[in-house]
Formats: C-alpha cells, structure tokens, sequence
C-alpha cells in the first residue's frame, strides 16, 4: 500500500472515502509481489495496480462493492484459458485479494502507516471482521487485538516480513494479513580506506543503506565514497554512540587502528545490532581482545565479535576481501554455515534468530531488542 501512500494521502486529506484491494498471497507466477495495492474512490478514481491488467477490471468492481456495501471482501483468481473473456492472470499463477473499505473505524490505522516515511511500520488487519492496527516498533494505533495477535505481528515487522498469520486467541483463531514496510538496513563502515569503498559497494549492491564514518577528513570524501548513502567525518564511537541502530544493522570495522577501534568496539558490542565485525591480522585481533577487556568488555560481549573479519575465500584486493566480508554477513544473518553447499545435506535457505534480548541501560546508545 506504501506504493500508492501520495495519492492516498491526498484522499485522506481530503475526506474521501475509497476502498482498498491488496494482494496478500500468490501462487506460482505473479505480476506483482505480496502487498501490492490498487485502491478505488467514490467517484470511481483508480490508483495502483495488482496484476499489470490481467484482474483489474474485476478488482475495480470488487472495490465498488465493498464501497456499497461497508463490508470486506477476498478473492482469489487463477489462471483460465478455457474462455477469452474470462477473468484470470495470462502468466498461469494465482493471486489472492483483500479488498477493504477504509471508513471511520480503520481510518486512523491505515492513515498512521502511509505517513510513517522512513520508520519501521506494520499495518494489521483482521481478514474476517476488518479491523486495522499501525504497529511501530514501540506503539500501536487503530483497533485494538490480542496480545498474541501483536506479538506475531511485531515479530514479523523485525524481520520485514508481509503474509498471512492465523493466531490461537482463546476458544478462537484470528486470521490477520501483515503488511511490514521497513527501511533498509544499515550498514555502518568505520574507517575511509581502500577496503571500505570496495565494501561501501557491495553493501549497497545487497541493499542496504551504507554509512562510512571517519574522524579524517581528508579521507573521508564523497569523491572517494560515491556509492556510500553518507559519508561522516566523526570520531567513530561518538557518531556511533548517537546514531540509530536496530537489529538488522550490520557493523565493519576496517580502521584496525587501536585509537579508533577499541573506544569505537567497546560501543559496537553492547548494541543489539546483526553483526559487528573489525578487520586486522590475527595478532591485531589478539592485541585489540586484551585492549577492550582493559576497559571492561565483558568475554560475553566479545564473544559477539567476528574478527578478522570476513570468510576464507583467499582473496587479496579489496573487491575479493570486500565479497569475504559481505559472505560472513550473509551467512551470521541467514544462518549459513559459510562451507560449499556440496558439501553438506542441509537445507539451502533458512534464517538465523538474529539477536536474542540485550539491555545494557548504562552504555551509549543501548536500545532494547525482544527477537
């Protein structure tokens, strides 16, 4: 529904009332993802798409009814060749259709979800009665559900996920569709060398939003960063400190400077962050252990730290070193093992459970993190 957020704005400011079609499950071959929106106004106005044209027509028409009507509707279309003028997707897949009226009641949870630009935001609805909540990380907005039903959902916003949940509430099950938007994860890279803009692109090759902090301002330019989203000249554990950071932010250290690395550490690993690595030779990486536990890292704490950083491919220049350090993130991201998939008889995709509850209430930054 984000897609379309401008003109539905434009809507709400506006008082007009329109319904909503959204897809919450595919099939097969689909023409749009899970999420995707085409909403319909009084006047008989279309924004959006679901299918690139194949349903359209027949999703408009559901929109009008549900506009009449006041009630919810879901729809699931398929493929049919047995008739030209039947409706259907031409790619073979099947689409499944929430379609909604958006009235007084769910007004507030739909509105609060297309203006929260740039913040983690869930929209939950309940695909019986038609309830709606905004779900951020810490609040909530619109009807109230069950604290498992929040639960679920708030589970799925961490991890960016949109579908469909069934919940046991009591002598009851709640069936509810999700729709998470987050921004994209962070990647954070302290220290403007060489090995950093090799990193800095293929971060956001893997989508994420990239930071390269420096207290060197010599070095840390844009010219030498264009793929960086930002480039801040800083000492790192102060912009670190003040920065936001979640549980998908992801950590590289490749100052391998004690100066900077241990004040800059002794912050990284009390944060609930994805990954924190640090780049160095393995007497480095000794050195830089005892360092932090003369300030008081506690081994818990160091145990969170992957240094040297990256797998062992054997490469060299900063690209092959910068594919090492983006495969280590991959794999402590996703639960990946980091060994040929020939080798082993598991299975191919899986997620890791990121991070477990950390509080640390008397260090910079600290956030608390339920996984």
């Amino acid at each position: 529904m984000r897609d379309i957020a401008a003109q539905l704005l434009e809507w709400h400011t506006a008082g007009t009332d329109y319904a909503v079609a959204s897809i919450i499950g595919i099939g097969g071959s689909a023409p749009r993802p899970v999420g995707a929106a085409l909403a319909v106004d009084a006047d008989g106005t279309v924004i959006g798409s679901i299918s690139g044209g194949c349903v359209e027509g027949a999703v408009y028409e559901l929109c009008r009814e549900a506009l009449d009507s006041g009630q919810s509707i879901r729809e699931t279309f398929g493929y049919s060749d047995s008739d030209a003028f039947a409706v259907g997707l031409t790619c073979g897949g099947t689409i499944e259709v929430f379609v909604q009226p958006v009235t007084e009641a769910n007004r507030i949870a739909v509105e609060t979800v297309l203006r929260a630009e740039g913040e983690a935001v869930a929209l939950v609805r309940d695909l019986d009665s038609g309830a709606a909540m905004a779900l951020g990380t810490w609040w909530t907005a619109g009807a109230e559900f069950d604290e498992r039903v929040v639960a679920e959902a708030q589970a799925m916003l961490d991890a960016g996920t949109t579908g469909i949940r069934t919940i046991g509430c009591d002598d009851a099950e709640v069936t509810v569709f999700v729709e998470s938007h987050v921004p994209p994860p962070r990647m954070i890279v302290f220290g403007a060398i060489d090995f950093a803009a090799a990193v800095a692109r293929i971060g956001k090759f893997l989508g994420y939003h990239v930071t390269v902090c420096d207290a060197r301002e010599v070095f840390a330019t844009r010219a030498r960063f264009p793929d960086a989203d930002e480039v801040v000249v800083e000492w790192p554990n102060k912009y670190l400190a003040r920065t936001h950071v979640d549980s998908r932010t992801v950590l590289c250290v490749l100052t391998h400077d004690a100066k900077f690395d241990v004040p800059l550490l002794e912050v990284a690993l009390r944060l609930p962050v994805a990954f924190v690595g640090a780049m160095g030779s393995r007497r480095t990486h000794l050195d830089r252990l005892d360092r932090l536990r003369a300030v008081g890292v506690t081994e818990a704490e160091l145990a969170r730290l992957r240094s040297p950083i990256g797998l062992d491919l054997g490469g060299r220049t900063p690209e092959e070193t910068a594919v090492s350090i983006a495969a280590e993130i991959v794999a402590v991201r996703r639960g990946g093992s980091g060994v040929p998939l020939g080798v082993h008889g598991g299975p191919i995709h899986r997620d890791a459970v990121l991070v477990p509850d950390v509080v640390v209430p008397d260090s910079p930054g600290a956030l608390r993190l339920t996984a």
